[in-house]
């Protein structure tokens, strides 16, 4: 594990490049060939952010067609129902749960053997998690939305973790973007990341980004979810002043109140706005690193991190900004010298 001040690594999801959607397309291509089509893409996604100065990295999820419909098409239980608009002009295809849901195998298999043979460096593994694949599902065949996050929580993702770790992962991100969309289900949503992880040994972190509600509903459930690790987003409440005042770094102001409620563990903050295409200065990353670092009030505890997933950028947007998000966390190692 990595042991320098502030470790920097991706979230998870890049934009897939052009030359990779026409291949995979394309049906005088054949399958053996799509498949080192699609090794070449993640090896392309695993060297680039390798060479911007990550030190976790994965790769860039690019074999999946998008966190919730590459999931349940291999979970027993569910079926899709058709695409619907989630956000901006975005869609996913949403399913319904039919029948018991049942882990049918690891379908995270072959991406993570491929990165953990071709990265230089420490890789983390991103899974979508029971609560979210619940709540942007239509429940059919449970009694409540209790009981299928349950299910799920119990029947697919602790079976999915636990196969990725017996693969030899070390670190594992449970994304959650849904995770504090209702502030009277929190109760439930601890509970599913417990029974997600109940007798797994390997770092867990938890992603929440863009839910709709601040983080005052998660805070006072924090230490009682069993992780090491919360991968939140900042950036985008944040302002692009420069500073270390509370005025400037608004955005970031309930790290204080994680620790009110006792939280000890590790925050990955989100530096890097990723619904923007303007690029954050290092000093701005830099800045807001170590006022993080202040509020928290151990700068040990802190990771560095975009807000979430950049696969709505371009890839060059997204790639400045991780190149920025590095050179700051260097400013800020520098600054604590």
């Amino acid at each position: 594990m990595s042991r320098k001040l502030f470790p920097t690594q991706e979230i998870g999801s890049l934009k897939k490049p052009s030359w990779l959607l026409k291949s995979v397309k394309n049906p005088r291509i054949s399958n053996k060939d799509k498949v080192k089509i699609r090794n070449d893409a993640a090896l392309e996604n695993i060297r680039t952010l390798e060479d911007l100065g990550l030190d976790i990295v994965y790769d860039g999820e690019v074999r999946r067609v998008e966190m919730y419909e590459e999931p349940v098409r291999y979970i027993e239980g569910f079926e899709f129902a058709g695409r619907i608009r989630s956000w901006d002009n975005k869609y996913y295809n949403k399913a319904r749960v039919i029948g018991p849901v049942n882990y049918k195998k690891n379908f995270h298999e072959s991406e993570f053997k491929f990165v953990k043979e071709n990265s230089k460096k420490e890789i983390k593994v991103p899974v979508t998690g029971a609560y979210t694949l619940a709540d942007w599902s239509y429940n059919e065949h449970y009694k409540s939305k209790e009981d299928l996050i349950i299910a799920l929580a119990k029947k697919v993702l602790r079976p999915l973790i636990k196969d990725l770790v017996k693969l030899g992962a070390k670190i594992v991100q449970i994304d959650e973007p849904a995770g504090t969309s209702h502030p009277s289900e929190m109760d439930i949503f601890r509970e599913s990341i417990n029974e997600s992880v109940k007798g797994i040994n390997a770092k867990i972190v938890v992603h929440a980004c863009f839910s709709g509600n601040d983080y005052k509903v998660l805070a006072p459930q924090m230490s009682e979810i069993k992780v090491q690790q919360y991968t939140l987003e900042f950036a985008n409440r944040d302002t692009w002043n420069l500073g270390s005042s509370d005025k400037a770094r608004k955005g970031f102001q309930v790290l204080k109140l994680f620790k009110e409620h006792g939280f000890k563990g590790e925050i990955g903050i989100g530096v890097t706005d990723v619904h923007v295409d303007d690029i954050e200065s290092p000093e701005l990353v830099r800045d807001r690193i170590l006022y993080a670092s202040k509020a928290l009030g151990d700068p040990t505890k802190i990771y560095v991190n975009p807000d979430c997933g950049l696969r709505t950028r371009t890839r060059t947007v997204a790639f400045n900004k991780i190149r920025s998000l590095v050179q700051g966390a260097e400013l800020a190692r520098q600054k604590l010298k």
